[in-house]
């Protein structure tokens, strides 16, 4: 890792008049600021929005959280929930993406703060900022990789019979493993050059995109049995085992499925010291990696709740992917062409 060389204050003079002659306008903004240019510029504005737009991965968030929202609201809390959630992530992108612009550094939010705070307050700021954001980034890395364990458990018990019949349950050791050994693969990716990072970060954006649009067609289509567009757009499910009964604290409560997707655009800022133009592109990066996120998200969202037909059973923990709800969503789609539906048994 390179270090940041930070003056506190810009160039000025004959120096300003040096940076012109830049083609890469963000190199002559960092100088500007006095900071040293370190990290190679290798990133597209393509690359830049791919990072962001993996990260944010609607497949990860909707697909993880998709039991709490149906717990909380149900489809007319995910289906319009996503849009209010939606609106006010895309107010604090534009936010930041301004910034971003002024300041196109890898150290981002944290040497945002410390400059917009003012020489007073800039250490402190930046150490509050810092610290946040590197938490956040543990607690999310731990929680898709342990959701991604949690996943290919329930996988392999409907692979081999289900939970009714008689399929293999992997034991909390087990889990345990799965996460470290997906941890650890993460951290041998990250360790890889900018090059690879970039090639994996446009695969990965376009495996989302494709992995949608793929789930929100053949989900539905296969499924025997659907749901109307009344029930996708009106039915507000106010049954829940939290013993909450207040709509409007259930309505906030199913909004965290869509919060909890909406996040990680910040990538496009981190990566900026390694982009073209980064005062331009990583702004762009930022706000089109929320904007393609929130259209495509809700086609997912849509997609699989018109498979959607019976929502305490999808919760239930005694159907076969024991109350993972939209892994026995997948299950009851594609098995539904084979045999008949345990949705009549259960009516």
């Amino acid at each position: 890792m390179s270090a940041m060389t930070w003056s506190k204050s810009p160039v000025s003079g004959d120096e300003a008049a040096v940076v012109v002659v830049d083609a890469d306008t963000s190199i002559a903004r960092l100088r500007e600021l006095g900071y040293k240019q370190e990290l190679k510029r290798d990133l597209s504005m393509l690359s830049n929005f791919a990072f962001s737009f993996s990260i944010v991965s609607v497949l990860t968030g909707i697909t993880t959280l998709y039991g709490t929202g149906l717990s909380f609201g149900g489809p007319a809390t995910m289906t319009f929930g996503w849009f209010v959630a939606g609106a006010f992530t895309m107010v604090v992108g534009a936010s930041m993406a301004e910034i971003c612009s002024s300041y196109p550094t890898s150290g981002g939010l944290y040497y945002w703060s410390a400059r917009l705070s003012g020489v007073r307050w800039a250490p402190l700021a930046s150490w509050i900022t810092g610290w946040f954001n590197i938490v956040g980034q543990w607690a999310v890395t731990t929680s898709v990789d342990f959701s991604l364990a949690q996943l290919i458990q329930v996988i392999i018990l409907l692979a081999t019979g289900g939970n009714n019949g008689g399929g293999y349950l992997a034991s909390k050791y087990v889990l345990f493993a799965f996460h470290a050994a997906i941890l650890l693969s993460h951290a041998i990716i990250n360790s890889l050059s900018i090059t690879w990072l970039s090639f994996l970060g446009q695969f990965a954006a376009a495996w989302n995109m494709l992995g949608v649009f793929v789930m929100m067609i053949v989900v539905p289509t296969v499924a025997t049995e659907r749901a109307s567009a009344k029930f996708v757009f009106t039915h507000f499910n106010t049954e829940n085992n939290a013993g909450i009964h207040n709509n409007i604290y259930i309505f906030f409560l199913g909004l965290l499925m869509s919060q909890y997707t909406l996040l990680g655009y910040d990538a496009s800022a981190h990566m900026t010291e390694e982009t073209k133009n980064a005062d331009k592109n990583g702004p762009i990066g930022i706000i089109s990696a929320i904007g393609i996120s929130i259209i495509v998200g809700w086609g997912y969202i849509l997609g699989i709740t018109f498979a959607v037909k019976d929502i305490p059973y999808l919760l239930s923990p005694d159907n076969d992917a024991r109350g993972y709800a939209i892994a026995e969503v997948f299950y009851l789609a594609f098995k539904s062409r084979s045999s008949p539906s345990p949705y009549t048994s259960v009516a």
